[in-house]
C-alpha cells in the first residue's frame, strides 16, 4: 500500500499546467507514475512522458528556475505543523511567482508585442526583468515593452513562450499555443464571455483557430462585390500558403492558391460532401 502523497491543494497556484504538477509531484514528493496516473485518469505513460519533457526542459533557464520555486515552497500542512521548528535554509519570503491575475493581464499585452515582426523576449540571469526588444533602424534594438521575470517565467512553464537562442541573454518566441491562448483571450474580451454560457454563443476555444479576414465577393444576385468578413484559417492550403520551406521561399504559389480556394468553393457550391445529417427529403 503506498503512503506518498502528493502536494496539498492550494500548494501549487492554479496556472500551473497539470503535466508540470506531475513532474513535481514525482521528482519532489516521490509519487509513483501509477499513483499519479490513477489520480488523473489516464495511462502511466502519458505521465511518464509528462515528466521526461519537462526533465528536459530544465535546460531552459525560465523552466529551472519557477520549477525550482514551486520545488522549495513549503505546503500549507507543513507550515501549520511546523511552526517551531528551526530552519537551516532561510527561503525568502518574497513571491517568486506571480498570480494568475497579472499572467492573464500581461499576456494580453505581452504577448500582442511578440507576434509583432522579429520580436523576442530577451532575458538576463541578473536582471530582475525581461524585456521584448525588436529590431530597429540601422542594426539597432527597440525596446517595446517590459515585464517582470516571474511573469516570463509562467509564460515559458505554460508554453506560450520557448527558448530559440540561448547564451547569456537568452532569447525567446512566442509558440503557437501562445498566438492561440492571445486569440483565445482577445476573443473573450470582445464577447465579455468566460467560456460558459449558450453552446451558440461566441466561443474563445473556437476563435483561436480562426483568423479573420475581409475579401470582396461576387454573388450571383449583384454583380457589385459584396464586403464579407471570412476565415483564412478555413482553408487548409491558405494555412500551407502561409508556409516556407528551408531556404525561405513560399510552399505554395499564389496562382496554386486560388486555384485550390476556387476549386474548393465550386465543391461547397455543389453540395458534393458526404451526408452527415438525416435526409428530410
Amino acid at each position: 500500500m503506498e503512503t506518498q502523497t502528493a502536494w496539498a491543494p492550494g500548494d501549487v497556484p492554479d496556472w500551473v499546467p497539470d503535466a508540470a504538477r506531475h513532474y513535481l509531484d514525482h521528482t519532489e514528493r516521490g509519487l509513483s507514475l501509477r499513483a499519479l496516473a490513477r489520480r488523473a485518469g489516464c495511462h502511466p505513460s502519458t505521465v511518464l512522458r509528462q515528466v521526461r519533457r519537462f526533465e528536459n526542459r530544465r535546460d531552459d533557464p525560465l523552466i529551472d528556475e519557477v520549477l525550482a520555486a514551486l520545488a522549495l515552497r513549503p505546503s500549507p500542512q507543513w507550515q501549520t505543523n511546523h511552526k517551531d521548528v528551526p530552519m537551516t535554509v532561510q527561503i525568502s519570503t518574497k513571491s517568486l511567482l506571480a498570480d494568475e491575475a497579472t499572467i492573464a493581464r500581461e499576456a494580453r499585452r505581452v504577448l500582442r508585442r511578440l507576434t509583432e515582426p522579429g520580436a523576442v523576449l530577451a532575458v538576463a540571469p541578473e536582471l530582475e526583468k525581461a524585456a521584448v526588444l525588436r529590431d530597429g533602424p540601422n542594426g539597432s534594438s527597440l525596446r517595446i515593452a517590459v515585464l517582470d521575470r516571474a511573469v516570463a517565467q509562467a509564460f515559458a512553464l505554460k508554453d506560450w513562450i520557448a527558448c530559440r537562442r540561448p547564451g547569456r541573454v537568452a532569447s525567446y518566441e512566442i509558440t503557437t499555443a501562445g498566438r492561440a491562448a492571445l486569440r483565445r483571450m482577445l476573443e473573450q474580451d470582445a464577447t465579455g464571455q468566460t467560456g460558459h454560457g449558450m453552446a451558440e454563443a461566441p466561443q474563445p476555444f473556437a476563435s483561436q483557430h480562426r483568423i479573420w479576414a475581409e475579401r470582396d465577393i461576387i454573388g450571383d444576385d449583384s454583380p457589385e462585390p459584396k464586403r464579407m468578413r471570412v476565415n483564412l484559417a478555413e482553408n487548409p492550403v491558405a494555412v500551407l500558403g502561409r508556409r516556407r520551406d528551408k531556404d525561405g521561399k513560399p510552399f505554395l504559389t499564389p496562382d496554386l492558391i486560388a486555384a485550390a480556394e476556387r476549386l474548393r468553393q465550386d465543391f461547397e457550391i455543389a453540395q458534393m460532401g458526404a451526408r452527415v445529417a438525416q435526409n428530410w427529403e
